[in-house]
């Protein structure tokens, strides 16, 4: 017989959510049957697997070690990689992913940032207590492989959920510094309608809603222009779809630099010459949230703000852009 006892970090989700997790690779309806037999019981009592489990809340698994350890597979572990973490407490942490790295697995042999907030939380002190036996980190909001930034992640079941609905609702307000080409004089609000081709894996923007298209809306303006003319924007995303940004901005005649799927070569290239410009300078640079209470209260009415890569920084310096343009009104967030 096998005893768990629920820790702070597993709260909060169903009971067939946590066995499906802890026993990952048995079929559900193995599970349930196991709940039906009274193999698998909670708090003593026969269980459904709709129950939202409760810290001290115990799992006894009536089951032979061998099928316990079958059907627990591999276990799921982190990397180790030093990572950048504008704001962390005991629920949330939000890192400055360096461009290059993807947000979430593409597929089984990826290494994204997921595993890396894994490894970092292993090499804590506590992190099981903190984290839970059977949970593993989330992230709340993906970033293209190739865009820096802030992305939201939850260390327990509640802080996950919890910082998921804030984005499903839209009421963070979502922050990005964009070079793009060109001059830019005026703050805009455009809207239209983004279809994407999966295959491409590449977005066109249409001015009218065509068979497969989303409706996005995106809100800019400009904070400095260089003196070769293209400029720095603030980019509010009101609609969070795939390539949006980019996709936009460059449907408007104004494409981020390095973004080679977007942009225009000519400019591109001279970006590259001459600071070594590889992708796109797109950042995700600030997230400000409302008044909160409960799980997310250390969030409430707090603006956390992720530094732009060196890279972003060398090409504003070397343009000329002033420092201030991106270091003003940065944000109360702290580590």
């Amino acid at each position: 017989m096998k005893q768990i006892i629920i820790k702070e970090g597993d709260s909060g989700q169903r009971l067939d959510k946590y066995l499906g997790k802890y026993l990952k690779e048995a079929p559900k309806s193995f599970l349930y049957k196991m709940m039906r037999k009274k193999n698998i019981t909670l708090n003593g009592k026969k269980a459904q697997g709709n129950e939202i489990l409760k810290a001290m809340d115990e799992i006894r698994l009536f089951l032979a070690p061998e099928t316990i350890e079958k059907f627990q597979g591999e276990e799921k572990k982190g990397v180790y990689r030093k990572l950048d973490i504008p704001y962390e407490d005991d629920q949330v942490l939000f890192v400055n992913k360096p461009a290059g790295i993807l947000s979430q697995k593409a597929s089984r042999e990826d290494i994204s940032l997921v595993e890396y907030i894994t490894g970092y939380l292993q090499n804590k002190e506590g992190a099981e207590a903190e984290m839970g036996g059977g949970f593993r980190p989330g992230v709340c909001n993906r970033l293209d492989r190739n865009t820096s930034g802030l992305v939201a992640a939850g260390k327990t079941v509640k802080g996950l959920q919890s910082l998921s609905e804030c984005f499903k609702n839209r009421s963070i307000h979502k922050y990005y510094l964009a070079l793009v080409k060109g001059t830019v004089r005026k703050p805009a609000h455009i809207r239209g309608f983004l279809k994407k081709d999966e295959k491409e894996n590449q977005v066109t923007i249409w001015d009218r809603e065509v068979p497969g298209s989303l409706y996005i809306e995106t809100r800019y303006k400009p904070l400095e222009i260089s003196g070769k003319g293209d400029t720095l924007l603030e980019v509010e995303l009101l609609t969070g779809r795939s390539h949006q940004i980019r996709g936009h901005l460059a449907a408007m005649g104004h494409p981020v630099i390095g973004d080679r799927k977007y942009g225009e070569n000519k400019c591109n290239n001279r970006y590259d010459r001459e600071y070594g410009v590889k992708s796109q300078l797109l950042h995700a640079w600030k997230l400000v949230f409302p008044k909160e209470e409960g799980v997310l209260e250390g969030l409430s009415e707090r603006t956390v703000t992720a530094e732009p890569p060196e890279i972003f920084q060398k090409v504003l310096r070397g343009e000329g852009f002033s420092e201030k343009v991106y270091r003003e009104n940065k944000g109360d967030a702290e580590s």
